[in-house]
């Protein structure tokens, strides 16, 4: 089965070149496709103080897909393990899902901020964060997911 996916907007702004680290002050926009949708599409977001954003990690050429185990970022002092044990941007389909911080809504413009995108990256969707899809229950991770995160925010 095959699956096609239209962006619903672009990320405009922030960052303009990937980098591994501190994204947590990055500010960028999210500009909805205004030939596919009108203001009313993101009516009452401005009440939620974050989004889930889904985008592609359209820079990754189908050629540096990994579909097995690799170190994370090639640091041998951490373990190899799938790439669906890890959150690597080389992902079979280049898919990225993150929570970041909604700051403002202007029509069909969102500003952001932590949005782990560069400029030009295609948005595929998004949704409100709600608390009540967080975790439940103890969330466990191995400490070299503990580690990749100490200077990715």
């Amino acid at each position: 089965m095959r699956i096609e996916l239209e962006p619903i907007g672009h990320v405009r702004g922030g960052r303009y070149e990937a980098s591994d680290d501190h994204w947590g002050e990055v500010r960028a926009a999210i500009e909805l496709d205004a030939n596919r949708f009108a203001a009313d599409a993101v009516a009452g977001l401005d009440r939620f103080s974050h989004l889930e954003v889904l985008f592609h990690f359209h820079q990754v050429s189908p050629e540096k897909v990994v579909r097995g185990a690799r170190r994370p970022r090639g640091r041998a002092d951490w373990p190899e393990v799938g790439i669906f044990a890890q959150r690597g941007k080389a992902r079979p389909n280049r898919l990225a899902v993150t929570v970041c911080r909604l700051l403002e809504v202007d029509g069909l413009r969102l500003t952001v901020q932590g949005l782990d995108a560069i400029d030009g990256t295609p948005v595929l969707d998004l949704k409100p964060y709600m608390t009540g899809f967080a975790p439940r229950g103890e969330v466990r991770q191995p400490p070299w997911a503990v580690e990749i995160m100490a200077e990715y925010w």
